[in-house]
């Protein structure tokens, strides 16, 4: 447990940033101070004299966390972007865009488009940012506009070529309507490069151009024409500065240094976009007792930017990792651009390595236990599973199923994700059954398992899909139920060649988690052990998820027995069946016999069930 008591005996007399934070772990009021130690202290002194604000947070704070930094000034700064980021329950927040914007350009289409886009995704775009201010990104767009004619549609080109009359923009003079075949590709590929070119600072060079059409123009007797690039000429000096007054610098740089103890190391990482520090993180690696420094920071930035969602141009480092040279090339080809990595030895960049490496030694010693804590109940966790199960690569993904149905009716099957041992709740997927009549389960979690792969196939098969949702594969599966459960999405699996563990997820007489069903044999784990509390709270949230999917089908749709439809079949006779055949399925393959056996039934009520099953009406 966080000992608030404990830890406020650990805070620094220094200036910096803290984060208070709830039993759920989030964070719900952000404040700078001069002296953390006094400042946080104040919070759980005495109530008198506190604002109402003050003490209707105080009985919420279960935690807290804090950023050291140079001065009250950086302080200021810092508290003012996490704010910005968080948006905590407890500070006066300013309605903003939620996430930085980028410019996007969408060079893997045959006529590309320039347009503000709030992520940066693999989908063979170029991306440019992000930048601080979504405003002055729109007013740079526009102006972007009146200089290079590039289509702003959604049209689907060359498909859609000829099909409509060009818009007004190409009437205006802001495209160069490529939809109606009035500019080949070549030639727009030029006004592409132009902008590509901009937007990776070549500004003098365009500049330098335009003026010397502008004057050949002139000189020419085109008068027009030259009035045309003049006035594009203004709109980039406009646009160029509004770049210089948005940001001094624009440099998106991570600074990383860490602290070490024993067998673990701490390592701090700050995030600087656009000149300014957004965020920082903490991460714990361990089994670092035998390697040198170097050794660390290169451990941590290969597993890091492995699946990092963003590179900056820049890496500062609190000292090289191995073989500095190649990872830089490494990390410069998957952003698609030069990565550099920086060991400062003075200025600006050393002070921010220097606060980095403050914080992380102070993490260290304040929230180590917290951190080793919460690694043993995700990643420790899963390494448990993995030996219980004798598995010898990590399990860094799994994805657990479930089947929901009322007595046959809508069944559904859900699909939740956990990575390193945390629930990734933008990975679930929601799946109704459309194959299968009645309370299967086993042909459910085949049909269920069989439709996941089959479409992880087609989106394999084709690069560009948009959208994709299911090409991430898992390390293993967990299924809800035992043996048949387990053999049916193994059915499924070999379907589709595809190779993944399949494990499932055993519940006791009291429908609580007892063990797994793994190799045709079943593993338990200790009741008290991380790894038996992460399969608790895996097979507790894929059922919870089922059961949600479920209630929403029922809720937002009248769900009804194909019974209803037929005559002489009431709510009471459809129950009555319902109880006796168990299911649709059954009752679709009953007798006239059979049918009568059901209480309330009579021969013409049965005649017309069977009759209605027979000719498919």
């Amino acid at each position: 447990m966080f000992d608030i008591q404990e830890e406020l005996k650990k805070l620094p007399k220094k200036p910096g940033v803290y984060l208070m934070k709830d039993a759920d772990d989030n964070i719900i009021y952000v404040g700078k101070a001069l002296n953390l130690s006094n400042r946080v202290r104040q919070y759980f002194h005495s109530p008198n004299g506190h604002t109402p604000k003050v003490r209707h947070m105080t009985p919420h704070i279960k935690e807290f966390e804090y950023v050291v930094t140079e001065n009250e000034v950086e302080a200021l700064i810092l508290e003012c972007n996490l704010i910005k980021k968080h948006s905590p329950k407890y500070n006066a927040t300013l309605k903003d865009d939620k996430s930085y914007p980028f410019i996007k350009l969408t060079v893997a289409e045959q006529y590309p488009r320039v347009f503000l886009a709030r992520k940066h995704e693999k989908d063979k775009a170029k991306y440019f940012g992000p930048y601080t201010s979504s405003t002055a990104i729109r007013e740079s767009l526009d102006l972007i506009q009146n200089v290079w004619p590039l289509r702003s549609c959604s049209r689907r080109l060359p498909r859609d070529i000829g099909k409509e009359r060009p818009c007004l923009n190409y009437h205006i003079g802001k495209c160069k309507a490529p939809c109606a075949g009035k500019i080949d590709e070549t030639d727009y590929r030029k006004i592409v490069d132009e902008v590509i070119k901009f937007l990776n600072g070549k500004q003098d060079e365009i500049k330098n151009r335009l003026t010397d059409e502008m004057q050949s123009a002139s000189f020419n007797l085109e008068f027009e024409r030259a009035a045309e690039l003049r006035d594009k000429i203004a709109a980039l000096n406009t646009l160029c500065e509004k770049q210089k007054a948005d940001s001094a610098s624009d440099d998106d740089q991570d600074v990383i240094a860490f602290s070490r103890a024993n067998d673990e190391a701490l390592v701090q990482v700050f995030f600087i976009r656009s000149g300014k520090m957004v965020g920082r993180e903490h991460y714990m690696l361990n089994r670092v007792e035998h390697l040198m420094r170097e050794e660390v920071m290169s451990a941590f930035v290969k597993q890091f930017y492995a699946e990092a969602a963003y590179i900056p141009k820049e890496l500062i480092v609190e000292i090289q990792p191995d073989e500095p040279e190649i990872i830089a090339k490494w990390l410069s080809a998957l952003k698609g651009q030069g990565v550099s990595i920086t060991a400062p030895q003075k200025g600006d960049k050393l002070k921010l390595v220097k606060m980095a490496s403050e914080n992380a030694s102070l993490a260290l010693s304040s929230f180590g236990e917290h951190i080793r804590r919460e690694f043993l109940r995700t990643i420790g966790a899963m390494n448990e599973i993995g030996e219980a199960l004798g598995i010898s690569h990590d399990l860094n993904r799994v994805e657990a199923y479930d089947i929901s149905n009322t007595q046959g009716f809508e069944s559904v099957g859900s699909m939740v994700v956990f990575e390193r041992g945390r629930a990734k709740n933008s990975d679930y997927r929601k799946f109704k059954i459309k194959s299968v009549i009645g309370p299967d389960d086993y042909a459910s979690i085949e049909e269920v398992i069989d439709r996941r792969f089959t479409r992880y196939l087609k989106e394999l098969e084709n690069e560009d899909i948009k959208n994709a949702k299911f090409l991430k594969l898992p390390d293993i599966l967990f299924i809800d139920g035992g043996k048949g459960q387990v053999h049916a999405a193994q059915k499924a699996l070999k379907r589709n060649n595809v190779n993944i563990p399949v494990c499932g997820m055993i519940k006791d007489d009291k429908h609580r988690t007892r063990g797994l069903w793994y190799n045709e044999r079943e593993i338990t784990l200790p009741t008290g052990s991380e790894g038996f509390k992460l399969l608790t709270r895996i097979q507790d949230e894929v059922h919870r998820f089922a059961i949600e999917y479920h209630r929403k089908l029922r809720r937002d749709t009248q769900v009804k027995s194909m019974l209803d439809d037929i005559s002489g079949i009431g709510p009471t006779r459809r129950k009555e069946l319902m109880r006796h055949f168990k299911s649709l399925e059954n009752i679709r393959k009953a007798e006239i016999d059979d049918l009568m056996q059901v209480e309330g039934m009579n021969r013409p009520s049965s005649q017309a069930v069977y009759d209605f099953f027979r000719s498919g009406l």
